[in-house]
């Protein structure tokens, strides 16, 4: 089989790239093993598809970015998020923006994102299921891959586009970074990332299900002189191992393994109220309560499945008359809900985290147009690359600028 480009895997990444190379004139093949392109798509943000981040200015963008961002300033200064929303929008995909500048389907519905990718790639370029086995390469070039099954599909560039290990029930299961390596590139050591964390406090487990929407986190590096290496505002999720949620998902991009005994989480349960505006509304809703035991006295302030753990860690013995509780006790109370500590233990495992931090080496890679420094012909984008953000939309952005730049860069040299 011939092709003047293949690329290697119907995801996000991989169908921009497929389709700019088809609208550029180019006669194109998508290697794609799963039954149905993009699978991966079809649940991100939650079956909702958190499709991008409605970000105007670049350098705002590339801070989302903390791991290798400034290796994407050619990608996104060609296909911003403006360029994204436009371009659902043009294929009959109508976007909102939500909090935090998330835009999602106004259907919210995963699909309609997926069926506009599948169609423009399907309108350009060929469709074949497959798993590429190895990377055919002659006198410093590549010219096409065999598949396990044992088929060579020859072209005269490819784009390697294969996401990375996590969810692998959706295919990404790191086939890659393998290609990668036989052509010679290094490959940065790979860890979960935007992942829920393993806490030690076993309180986490009689949690379970409880979310929080309006708090604050600080992480802290205990190692480092109890350095605060990350801070941020909104929602969290208690679960039977730990925590998870947005803000839990964000602040794992910035811990480094191992994790047991070096990092801590302050929750701040109360993030709107300062101690002395906390202290003054507990004295409020202790004297509308005067008379009754301190464990039915709390829930007015937070959530029914949270006031037993607050209770004990509060070391106030739960049937103490409300009226029995003295001022140091009280204080005591506001600073534990202004500072609720976890400690975190581990990651979870890289098959539950939204994206893989780690991948081919940046520096091996033209960031003018994702082309490897090392082999002719042969071109990344997405999730395979060594650069990831936060939640919120950016690394699908990632994955659609690099997957864009990488195929009209592979068409114009073919075009040469």
């Amino acid at each position: 089989m011939e092709t003047e480009l293949l690329v290697i895997g119907g995801g996000a990444a991989g169908l921009m790239a497929v389709g700019a190379a088809g609208e550029a004139g180019v006669r194109t093949l998508v290697l794609e093993r799963n039954e149905r392109p993009a699978r991966k798509v079809m649940i991100t943000g939650k079956g909702r598809c958190n499709v991008t981040n409605n970000t105007a200015s670049l350098q705002a963008l590339i801070a989302q970015v903390p791991r290798n961002g400034r290796f994407l300033y050619g990608a996104f200064s060609r296909f911003m998020p403006a360029d994204t929303m436009a371009f659902f929008e043009a294929r009959g995909v109508p976007l909102k923006t939500e909090r935090g500048n998330r835009v999602y389907p106004v259907s919210d519905r995963a699909v309609d994102i997926v069926d506009a990718l599948t169609g423009f790639a399907a309108s350009h370029a060929r469709i074949v299921r497959g798993r590429a086995e190895t990377l055919l390469l002659e006198d410093g070039r590549v010219c096409g891959v065999r598949t396990e099954d044992g088929d060579e599909i020859r072209a005269q560039a490819v784009v390697i586009a294969t996401g990375g290990l996590s969810y692998p029930g959706t295919g990404s299961t790191g086939d890659g970074y393998r290609l990668a390596a036989q052509a010679g590139h290094t490959v940065t050591p790979l860890r979960p990332s935007l992942v829920p964390l393993e806490i030690h406090e076993g309180f986490c487990s009689s949690l379970m299900g409880l979310s929080l929407r309006n708090v604050a986190i600080k992480v802290i590096d205990q190692q480092a002189g109890e350095k605060e290496i990350y801070a941020d505002f909104g929602e969290m999720l208690f679960t039977h191992f730990g925590v998870s949620g947005p803000i839990i998902l964000s602040a794992s991009a910035h811990l480094q393994p191992p994790l047991a005994g070096r990092y801590r989480i302050e929750i701040d349960l109360k993030p709107a109220l300062s101690p002395a505006q906390l202290d003054a509304r507990l004295l409020r809703d202790f004297s509308e309560n005067t008379n009754k035991n301190y464990i039915n006295a709390l829930n007015g302030l937070l959530p029914k499945k949270l006031v037993p753990v607050i209770v004990r860690l509060s070391g106030i013995a739960p049937g103490t008359k409300v009226n029995q509780i003295t001022r140091e006790q009280r204080q005591a109370l506001a600073a534990l809900l202004k500072c609720l500590t976890v400690h975190v233990t581990d990651f979870r495992p890289v098959e539950e985290a939204v994206i893989t931090s780690g991948g081919v080496d940046v520096r091996e890679v033209d960031p003018k147009t994702m082309a490897s420094r090392l082999t002719d012909g042969l071109y990344f984008a997405g999730e395979v690359l060594d650069a990831d953000a936060y939640t919120g939309g950016y690394n699908l952005q990632i994955a659609f600028a690099t997957g864009r730049l990488a195929g009209l860069s592979a068409a114009e040299r073919i075009r040469l």
